[in-house]
This record gives C-alpha cells, structure tokens and sequence, in this order.
C-alpha cells in the first residue's frame, strides 16, 4: 500500500506536578529567575483577580463572568510569548494574557458589568488588541485577517488567537486556520484545552487524539503541551510566534489544562462532573507548580508569597474602586460606535434619546 501521508505531534512538558524537571535541557529563559519570578507573581495576582471577579458577581456588582481558575499557565504564557507588536485577539477569559499586555481589572469589570468602554484598552501594547469575543471563534477570522494584513504590509508582526477545545470545532476556526495554511500566513492560534465546551467533554467533542493535529490539515505546524507547565508553554508559543514572524509559517499549539471552575458564574459544573475529576485535577495546579519550582532555585519562599498576596489585595482594591466609581456612559453613546454615517431613522432616535437625557437631568 501507498503511503499518502504521516504525522507525528510532538508533546512538550519540562515541569511535572511537583514542580520538578522532567528534561535537562530547560529553555534559556529559565536562567532569568527573576523573569521568572514575574511570570509567576501574575499568575498569583491572575488568580486573585479571578476570586476578587466572582465575589462581584455574586453581591451584584457584575455581570456574568467566565472565570480563569486553572488556566493561569496558559494564559500568561501566551501574553509572555508575545511581542508588544503583536496583535492579541482572545475569546472572554484570557485575562493572564491581557493583564500582561497591559489590559487593567477595571476594563475587565466595565466589560463584564455592561460597559463596553472595557474593551477600549487604555495601555500599551493592549491598545493594538481586539476586544473579548463571546460569539465561539469568531476571533478567529479576525486574527486571520490581522495576519494577512502584516504579510501585505510586509510588516514582521504576528497575531495570536485563542481558543477553547469546544470553540476549535468551529467553522470560523478551521477556516482561519485553512487561509492561514494557505496563504502562508504569520498566526498562531492556541487552543486552550480545558476539557469541557461548558458541559460537553472534550471525548464527545471530537474524535481527533489530539486537538493540535487539526493544525495538520491547514498545512501548519502542530504540537501539544503541557498548559498547566508556564516553561512549555512558554517556549511553545515562542517558538511559533518567532517562526511566523520569520516567514516560517503559522501553528496550532494546543494547551492541555482543565478549567478547575464553573464555565460562566451562570454555569454549575456540578451538575455534569464529579468531585474526583476535580480533585484529581487539583493535583496538576499550575501555580502550585511553578512556585515549587521556584522555592528550589531559592527565588521564592513564604514571606514573599505573603507580601505579595497584600500587595495584590491592595491592587485589587483601587481597581474594584476605580470600577464602581465609573459614571454611566451617556445615553447618545449607545449610536456612536456602529455606523461611519449614522442612518436618519437612527439619527431621529439618537436626538430622542438625547432629550430625554437632558429632560432627566
């Protein structure tokens, strides 16, 4: 018989649950111990974000939120991957990616609470971002499109996209990925393996082994991670940013982990996974992880996870205030951002809608 085609997708892990090497030859940036105590203090400070993010949802002062317990490898890698010229476009819970490029807990909180002046980035390099995306991997195209913008422009710049393991059995993702291929293009798109599409398990969502085998078919480079390890994840996504960017190509990185939460705060996981797979994935936290590895190098240790755990509760605290001390937008507002040219018959009701206003005032 004829072969058409092989594959193989290589799997990369340097941390296993204890914290402890499982390869000798640690990437170089791992010598950085101070970088590296970074990229921990904001996983910490990520997770405390996310706690901080519920307890506002459940007294009222925040919309629906996804939370991003569990996924804090992942999502900080992939933000300290990039370069500050790189575009970012997230679906809704990669808040360690965002709050490395620069995305404030306040722009998060407006978000989330109704306020769609969240999603204009204030800082540098977030500024250049696409805004949180709930419609599933529609981000997707948009990142595709960012990617052949900078070949047309022959700008050396990439775009990331991120994804769910439900969200990559869309239409929108295989066809980003597919022009992508095609068309030899500079995007990485990581799918963020949590093993659930909110109630469905990632064994029913498709029959592929691996989720970063789709890749294969578009043409690009795959493999599978560890995403609960912040070094392989880490240099996956390098190595693909810095391919794309040198004209080799875009990838799908996929990045196992598990979402140790509920899907949305309108979600009870409870109702369709057990206790013990819960637990079980416990065991493989990625913060607790990367500190172990850390207190063995000597570069962290209990005094400094309690100072910084108050200057995170401190930090917290200006952005919730900053948050709900935020005025209302104006009611004209809701006409401003949809049409270049606004129609007449939205014209007529912005001018209604603004006398109303005045009349309240």
């Amino acid at each position: 018989m004829t072969i058409a085609a092989k594959f193989e997708i290589e799997y990369l892990q340097y941390l296993d649950v204890d914290g402890k090497p499982v390869r000798k030859d640690l990437p170089e940036f791992t010598k950085d111990l101070d970088h590296m105590v970074e990229l921990y203090k904001l996983m910490v400070s990520t997770r405390i974000f996310d706690a901080k993010s519920i307890a506002l949802q459940r007294t009222g002062k925040l919309g629906t939120y996804a939370s991003c317990l569990g996924h804090e490898a992942a999502h900080v890698g992939i933000g300290s991957a990039m370069r500050p010229e790189d575009v970012l476009a997230p679906s809704y819970r990669e808040y360690g990616a965002q709050l490395y490029r620069g995305v404030r807990p306040r722009d998060v909180y407006m978000y989330w609470g109704g306020d769609e002046r969240g999603n204009d980035y204030q800082n540098e390099p977030a500024r250049h971002d696409f805004a949180w995306s709930v419609p599933i991997a529609t981000q997707c195209l948009h990142a595709a499109g960012t990617a052949l913008a900078f070949k047309i422009r022959g700008e050396k710049r990439v775009a990331v996209c991120t994804i769910g393991d439900g969200g990559s059995s869309k239409g929108d993702f295989m066809g980003a990925i597919n022009v992508a291929g095609a068309r030899e293009l500079p995007l990485v798109a990581a799918i963020v393996n949590n093993q659930w599409a909110i109630s469905v398990p990632r064994k029913y969502q498709s029959g592929a082994q691996t989720l970063a085998q789709k890749g294969l078919a578009a043409g690009l480079h795959c493999i599978q991670v560890d995403g609960n390890d912040i070094i392989a994840v880490r240099k996956a996504m390098g190595d693909a940013i810095e391919r794309a960017r040198n004209g080799g190509g875009g990838s799908v990185v996929e990045l196992v982990t598990y979402r140790l939460g509920d899907h949305t705060t309108a979600d009870d996981a409870r109702r369709y996974r057990g206790k013990d797979e819960v637990d079980e994935a416990w065991l493989k936290d990625p913060v607790k992880r990367l500190r172990a590895w850390l207190e063995g190098k000597k570069a962290w240790n209990q005094a400094k996870e309690d100072a910084w755990h108050h200057e995170c509760d401190d930090w917290m605290d200006n952005e919730v205030n900053a948050y709900l001390q935020t005025g209302a937008q104006p009611v004209g507002a809701m006409f401003d951002y949809t049409f270049a040219e606004l129609p007449a018959e939205l014209e007529q009701q912005r001018a209604y809608a603004l006398s109303l206003e005045q009349q309240a005032h």
